[in-house]
This record gives structure tokens, sequence and C-alpha cells, in this order.
């Protein structure tokens, strides 16, 4: 079973320098693998790229997807397996600054985005005059607030959470309350409908018999 994952978004997918993978996605890849009994193969890929890998280099994607009508005019989604929304992270001092998109859509505020995937989407659909700063790197674009490159990032609330706990300097901004409704789900091959129903009875016996809540907790709390 080949899965396409990006690597780049802890704490669902990384994968390090060594190129060894990690993350809660990549041990409920391992899971499905072992229940189909077949072998795990993990395939890069990036959110530019991973609609066109789909189906052509991989048999699904995993690693914190989110649901949108966009990717699901081309490709299938399992049923999601969490909920989630855009908040802010910055800098703890600045929390206060960015509680709203009015307070951080302003002339000289400049948040900071990975290209391809729904946070680039967000920022240029919300964000009209404050600077919209692309970083191609996923995996250090969190560094690039630390050293004040930019001032804050809008991503998944759940991703906040988790680099918040990884660097201290940083804080979520209002995680339980985020700015949009999303969902995270794994992505199909359009068409290939016996596989989805598969995968999707699968993920509901490990969303109710305590697989996805042992794989998640070292990860969530």
């Amino acid at each position: 079973m080949k899965v396409c994952t990006t690597g780049d978004y802890r704490p669902f997918t990384y994968r390090d320098a060594n190129g060894g993978y990690s993350g809660i996605d990549i041990d409920l890849a391992k899971e499905l693998a072992t229940s189909l009994k077949v072998r795990l193969a993990l395939v890069p890929t990036t959110w530019k790229t991973l609609l066109d890998d789909l189906g052509r280099r991989c048999d699904l994607g995993m690693g914190g997807i989110s649901i949108t009508l966009d990717r699901a005019k081309r490709a299938f989604f399992t049923a999601p397996y969490l909920r989630d929304g855009k908040t802010p992270i910055t800098r703890c001092e600045n929390v206060a600054k960015f509680q709203t998109l009015e307070q951080i859509d302003r002339p000289g505020v400049r948040v900071i985005v990975n290209p391809g995937g729904t946070n680039e989407q967000f920022a240029d659909a919300n964000l009209k005059r404050a600077t919209i700063v692309r970083h191609p790197d996923n995996n250090t674009i969190f560094d690039e607030i630390l050293k004040n490159n930019a001032d804050l990032m809008i991503t998944d609330a759940t991703e906040t959470r988790w680099q918040a706990k990884r660097h201290p300097e940083l804080c979520a901004v209002h995680p339980d309350q985020p700015f949009t409704f999303a969902e995270k789900a794994y992505l199909l091959p359009r068409g290939d409908v016996v596989f989805q129903q598969w995968v999707d009875q699968w993920l509901h016996l490990a969303l109710n018999d305590g697989t996805y809540a042992r794989i998640s907790k070292p990860w969530l709390g």
C-alpha cells in the first residue's frame, strides 16, 4: 500500500533529515497496512502536488489533510477523524494583538504561510492589507516567527497546540475558538468506492475501539 504524505505537518506527519517518518497519521498508516495484510510504502509529496500524485504514485493520501470542496472535486475523502479550524500562533507577548482578523489584517503585520495548502488559501482570501510571507519549508516556518522574520502564522488549531508545546516562546491564540470550521480526513482516488468504503469501516472501528486514542495520545495529550 503506497501512502502519499508531505512529511512537513506535525503532529500528523514528519520526515526527518534521515528520511524517517513519524506522526499520528504515519502510525495510523501502519495500522491500516497491517489490517490489509500488506506492506506500507510512504511516498513523499507536497501540498501542491498531492492531488496529482494520488492514484498515480500512491493509493491514498494521509497526513493532516483538510476536507475542502476543491479537493473533493478531484478525489474521495474518508469520513472525518478530527475537527479543526484556522487560528493564529504568535510569540506569546503578542497574543493580545492578534485576537481577530481585523487586528491581523493591518499594514505592517507579517503573516507567514506555507505555499500550496489551505493555510495559504485562507491568508489570500482574508488578508488584504497585511503582508503575506510565503515560506517554502513548513518544517522551519515556526522558527521564522521566533527569529522575528514574521509576526504570526494562521494554521490549524491542532498544529498551533503542538508547536506551542515544542516552543514555549510561541502561544496558540484561542485554539478552542478558531476562525473556521474544518475536518481532517484521508484522501483516496476518485471512483474507487470499494476501497473508500473499506477504509471508512477501518477508520470507524479505529475511532471507537481505542486505536486512534492510543496512537494520538502521545502527540495530542
